[in-house]
């Protein structure tokens, strides 16, 4: 079996203890919050190995959505494990870019981990509002669990959210494909034209979209 702590006990042998996993979610989607989770799990699961009940816990495409839900409310129940999740809106996507947007999220979890980690892992590339003590792995979601609690707790959330809009709009479909860029989502833009809720400097609200952003 993978060992999803490597990355943790590397770090951890350093003299580095609070080791926070950082993700996002609803970063490629045209509609909606992007999402931003940040998790400290506790220093003896780093070294004694997880918890039986969490050690199917993966990055969180890789699960169901009951395995989501069920990862996910075990770890909020969880007095040992520190986290954090923050959402940033459509609207400042549209002010700051996405990129910009995705960080800021990323950066305000992080800031509400009390005390604050000492290094990072983060899911992808690195990311500039994180500060140089941040290690970057590409598919770490599905490399360290730290990076996969932060992956479900982010993906959780924010389908949770985007189910709530369906609510508030429903003419969308929200609830099916959480505003990714489906084919039923993009019907009912061109039916109903965009909600409050969409960004409007995506495709196809906008022609001008930069997909390198992605």
């Amino acid at each position: 079996m993978m060992d999803r702590f490597e990355q943790e006990r590397r770090l951890h042998a350093l003299g580095l203890r609070r080791l926070a996993g950082v993700d996002e979610a609803g970063r490629g989607a045209l509609a909606g919050p992007v999402v931003a989770a940040a998790v400290i799990l506790p220093e003896e699961w780093i070294l004694q190995g997880m918890p039986s009940e969490l050690r199917g816990l993966n990055d969180s495409k890789q699960l169901t959505p009951l395995q989501r839900e069920h990862y996910f409310n075990l770890l909020m129940e969880s007095q040992a494990v520190m986290k954090a999740v923050e959402a940033v809106d459509a609207d400042t996507v549209d002010r700051l870019n996405i990129l910009n947007a995705t960080e800021l999220a990323m950066q305000r979890a992080v800031a509400k981990l009390q005390p604050p980690p000492h290094h990072i892992l983060v899911d992808g590339r690195p990311v500039r509002t994180l500060g140089p003590r941040q290690t970057a792995l590409i598919k770490g979601d599905a490399l360290s669990y730290s990076i996969a609690a932060a992956s479900v707790l982010a993906k959780v959330t924010r389908d949770r959210l985007m189910r709530d809009f369906d609510q508030q709009y429903p003419n969308y479909g929200f609830a099916i494909h959480k505003g990714y860029g489906t084919a039923l989502h993009l019907e009912a833009i061109s039916k109903f034209g965009p909600s409050p809720l969409h960004r409007r400097s995506f495709a196809p609200m906008n022609s001008a979209h930069q997909p390198e952003l992605f």
